[in-house]
């Protein structure tokens, strides 16, 4: 461990990271600005000759930092694993979804693990950021590793640390976001915290890899239940005739015991939808029913359907319906400003609407293709709002900050608001959720 701790202070350590996507890219970067060597590994060949090239494929990256890194010598790319025999760390942030059945994939964390033992050494560290149930570190990852014949703690060194990225944030990155971390072993959690500390600017420290598995899970499982109780209350606010985002903005004006939540068509990314899951899968081994988290996924994965319930709505008050009419949906990612369609409440939306004879078009500046759920749609022109008005309706979906609601309102026939991103303009073409 000293070895290696002085390596790391002296930045000569030499650092892996498997899955160069959301998280592992803006990580390596961080790693690069403060002087070390870090060489990236992943499967996408793509995504390997995108950096090689220096050029950027997700928003937290530019492509100045990639090409300096790159040039410097200081980033290299490879879907070569064998690069891991001259590795001394090796952080593990591969995707870990859900099955169609809503149990863990954790199938690229294993593959992951398979190939580092392969070229496990003495002195390595590995560490997995990619979020799990708690105990994934210690029962699937120690055992493979160990298997090797050398020892945890004393041979190698093995860690939990989760990824707490929020893409396109403009306040919060990789660098200033406190990084969590337990290690099976004291030396195990020391040799992470010598890692991390280099490009992060707050460690916390936890007493064990589950304790660190369940810091990550219970994050998201708090901002899910929450985003499900507010999507219940829309609900609730719509059948009793009140505008809910006028009572959340009042009940936020209340100094203490209060967070404001904001309802939507549903939640989407890699992490709220999903993570809260792999805790109420873990859980039904031990005969507990997670009954807030089964309760919030059912709120939450029922709120596209809300939606075009509202469509419908709007709609027939014109005396049409969604069958035969042009609906567009505006946004398909997953959040404001991303190009992420991962779980992303938009492919449901459009889906429903599909399924009741909708003919949809979709606009994202960031999303110029969908493919996705046997999907074959290409992104609209909409750089002439007028176009607008060759539609039935206006689905707001999500709220790029590119779009100017003003004229999406002036310029459509009915607008159905899911994200209040007409809020202020006054029109009785909307409708919101």
């Amino acid at each position: 461990m000293d070895s290696l701790i002085k390596k790391l202070e002296q930045k000569s350590a030499k650092i892996g990271i498997i899955g160069m996507g959301y998280v592992g890219l803006p990580l390596a970067l961080e790693f690069c600005k403060v002087g070390f060597d870090v060489t990236g590994i992943d499967l996408d060949k793509k995504k390997i000759d995108s950096i090689n090239n220096g050029k950027s494929y997700i928003e937290d990256a530019t492509n100045a930092d990639i090409e300096s890194a790159v040039r410097q010598g200081r980033l290299h790319a490879t879907t070569d694993f064998s690069v891991l025999q001259q590795i001394d760390t090796v952080s593990i942030c591969v995707p870990t979804p859900l099955r169609k059945t809503k149990d863990p994939d954790i199938s690229y964390i294993i593959s992951a693990t398979k190939e580092i033992k392969k070229y496990l050494h003495p002195g390595q560290l590995i560490v997995l950021e990619s979020t799990t149930y708690p105990g994934t570190t210690d029962e699937i990852i120690l055992p493979e590793l160990e298997s090797s014949g050398l020892k945890v703690g004393v041979d190698f060194f093995l860690a939990f640390s989760p990824e707490r990225i929020d893409p396109v944030n403009k306040l919060f990155n990789t660098k200033n976001t406190p990084k969590i971390i337990g290690g099976v072993t004291l030396k195990c959690t020391e040799s992470a915290r010598a890692l991390y500390s280099q490009a992060v600017d707050k460690i916390i420290t936890v007493g064990s890899t589950r304790a660190a598995e369940m810091v990550k899970l219970l994050e998201n499982t708090f901002r899910a239940v929450n985003i499900g109780l507010v999507n219940e209350i829309a609900i609730i606010c719509n059948k009793l005739g009140m505008d809910v985002w006028e009572i959340i903005d009042a009940a936020a004006t209340k100094p203490f015991g209060f967070m404001p939540f904001y309802p939507g068509p549903g939640l989407g990314g890699h992490c709220i939808p999903v993570d809260p899951l792999y805790l109420s899968w873990k859980l039904k081994m031990f005969n507990y029913n997670a009954r807030f988290i089964e309760l919030a996924s059912e709120v939450n994965t029922n709120m596209p359907y809300f939606v075009v319930t509202k469509v419908f709505d709007a709609l027939n008050a014109h005396r049409k319906s969604i069958n035969g009419s042009n609906i567009l949906v505006l946004g398909a990612a997953y959040k404001k400003d991303v190009g992420d369609v991962r779980e992303s409440p938009a492919l449901d939306v459009i889906r429903l609407l599909k399924d009741k004879g909708g003919v949809i078009s979709y606009n994202d500046p960031h999303i110029p293709l969908l493919h996705e759920d046997n999907m074959d749609l290409r992104s609209i022109d909409l750089s002439d709002y007028s176009a607008l008005n060759n539609y039935d309706c206006t689905v707001i979906v999500t709220d790029h900050s590119s779009y100017d609601y003003k004229k999406v309102v002036e310029c459509s026939n009915i607008v159905v608001d899911t994200r209040n991103a007409t809020k202020g303009i006054v029109s009785n073409k909307i409708v919101r959720l």
